[in-house]
């Protein structure tokens, strides 16, 4: 048992959507020592486009960082839209979805998944319904688990004021 905790951890994603989700990914495929990689930075087709001066991704060694995410369809580059209230736990869960998936491809991108997860970190708006929103997501793209360990913090807004509480938006 000491032997599969050896190796470090790989994958270390952050952030995400209405819900800003960071998620650590790990990933022991035959990838370089760390004191000898070099970095490389991760932009898989098909992923969304920085709105500022940052990077998807880099990949290091046993390492892979993805930035903060949010629930942004690649094909405009626009947030995913809410319907009904964003304080409605169903209204917000396509935004999570795409959140999470937008991290995973970039976790792809280094040959990580769901499996390798390490960490997930979770910013909500509002706790009610985005943790409830999470939940669901997490069970439809982890199945019955293993689940790795979350922590949901609430906070007073997004980036882009995404999501906030009790705020009508509509699709």
């Amino acid at each position: 048992a000491a032997a599969q905790h050896a190796r470090p951890p790989l994958l270390y994603c952050i952030s995400m959507a209405a819900v800003l989700l960071s998620l650590a990914v790990v990933n022991f495929a035959s990838q370089p020592d760390c004191t000898t990689a070099t970095v490389r930075n991760l932009a898989p087709e098909g992923a969304i486009l920085p709105t500022a001066e940052w990077g998807l991704g880099a990949a290091t060694g046993d390492y892979v960082y993805v930035a903060g995410m949010r629930g942004i369809d690649q094909a405009t580059n626009t947030l995913v839209p809410i319907t009904g209230f964003a304080n409605d736990t169903f209204a917000v869960e396509a935004r999570v979805r795409k959140a999470y998936e937008n991290m995973l491809l970039i976790a792809a991108d280094a040959g990580a998944g769901v499996a390798d997860c390490v960490r997930l970190v979770v910013f909500v708006t509002d706790m009610f319904p985005h943790r409830a929103a999470a939940n669901r997501v997490t069970r439809a793209l982890w199945g019955d688990g293993p689940y790795c360990p979350r922590t949901i913090v609430e906070v007073d807004a997004l980036n882009q004021e995404d999501v906030s509480p009790q705020q009508p938006l509509t699709g």
